[in-house]
């Protein structure tokens, strides 16, 4: 009886800190964000019920994890949850600058230089009008001034929508981090695994650079395919998105931008933060 609970013991611990139990479970608690939208869009359950009974209870776990091993674990949980949050960010920031010229191509007299307008920001506020229990189409009709960015909508479904909108993007950062945890979050610690006798090994520690390249290739790889699934998804028929040729590459340009933000942030930070975490040897897991 004593071992057993020893047993349960110990595998509630390694949920809770950097090892392939814990990664899994951030992974799930972070994926209930796109899943909001997925179970709407599958007709699973309505967007409104999945966000208050599901999604906010998992990102307050998630993030609760992050803090449980902040003050009680070896922080390097914490540490790939923090990073991957401010990665995605940073790349859901770069991919909405990107697309900006795009939606505003009409207001800002950029159809004569070949910048189409194209309505990429439509469906933040049908996001937050499906979370409030709103109807989805209250917006200004296709063509017309303002449906690019969804003239017409409340301000709360505008703003809520937008931070769901965030809430993807962050979370797809804490799932990369998850998934390629071992490199992005120290890339040098992950290759000494590989093959430490080796000379290729050694060149490979001394090039940092190429291990920060790996990482911005898994974050693009990554992001385009989440655009991928989306065009085979229902989700442009969902929100009425007429897909074109012209639609396809500038959304897969878009998504690289996300990649790429994402995997710069990684780049950058990942190995700074972990260089100043206090790691205990024993918790140095794949």
């Amino acid at each position: 009886m004593t071992s057993s609970i020893g047993t349960f013991r110990g595998q509630c611990s390694a949920a809770l800190r950097w090892s392939w139990p814990g990664r899994l479970l951030v992974f799930v608690l972070a994926a209930t964000s796109i899943w909001c939208l997925l179970f709407e869009m599958y007709a699973l359950c309505s967007m409104r019920t999945f966000f208050l009974a599901i999604l906010l209870p998992a990102t307050a776990a998630l993030y609760g994890l992050a803090f449980f091993d902040h003050i009680r674990g070896d922080r390097r949980l914490a540490q790939a949850i923090i990073i991957g949050t401010a990665a995605g960010l940073a790349g859901a920031v770069a991919y909405d600058i990107f697309r900006l010229p795009f939606v505003f191509s009409d207001a800002w007299g950029l159809g004569r230089v070949g910048i189409p307008q194209m309505p990429l920001f439509k469906v933040f506020p049908r996001f937050g009008a499906m979370i409030l229990g709103q109807p989805l189409e209250q917006g200004v009709p296709a063509g017309q001034p303002g449906n690019a960015w969804g003239k017409g909508y409340s301000t709360a479904a505008h703003l809520l929508g937008w931070l769901y909108h965030f809430s993807n993007g962050a979370t797809f950062g804490v799932m990369f981090a998850m998934l390629f945890g071992g490199v992005a979050v120290n890339p040098e610690q992950a290759d000494s695994r590989l093959d430490g006798n080796s000379d290729a090994h050694r060149a490979r520690v001394r090039r940092p650079l190429r291990a920060r390249g790996g990482i911005m290739l898994r974050a693009v790889a990554m992001a385009v395919g989440i655009e991928i699934c989306l065009l085979i998804s229902p989700y442009a028929k969902f929100f009425n998105i007429h897909v074109t040729p012209r639609f396809v590459v500038v959304t897969l340009m878009a998504h690289v931008v996300f990649g790429l933000g994402l995997g710069a942030w990684f780049a950058l930070h990942a190995a700074r933060h972990q260089r100043r975490a206090p790691l205990r040897a024993e918790s140095r897991l794949a």
